[in-house]
């Protein structure tokens, strides 16, 4: 999928909880091939959604569809990860 999204130009980014060895260790067991950035403090999960609070254990998986001149244009509540990436497409 990687290919389309690069045609759009797209950036393509993962974020997680997790720490830079544990997105490390993710990205190299599935070959990964978007950058994954840490939010261990939390604040980027609660102000888009992902997580209601800093007690939150995991973020809730969505995807918020960012522009060029850094307006959110799309965001997406529920990720079901085999027609994800299409329906990402087709908002870009």
């Amino acid at each position: 999928m990687k290919p389309k999204f690069d045609a759009k130009k797209a950036t393509v980014c993962g974020v997680s909880f997790d720490t830079v060895e544990e997105n490390r260790a993710f990205r190299e067991k599935f070959d990964f091939p978007y950058a994954l950035l840490c939010d261990t403090d939390k604040q980027l999960g609660i102000a888009l959604g992902a997580a209601a609070d800093d007690s939150a254990k995991n973020a809730k998986r969505i995807t918020v569809v960012i522009s060029a001149d850094g307006l959110i244009r799309h965001v997406f509540d529920t990720v079901k990860p085999a027609e994800h990436p299409q329906e990402v497409l087709a908002a870009i």
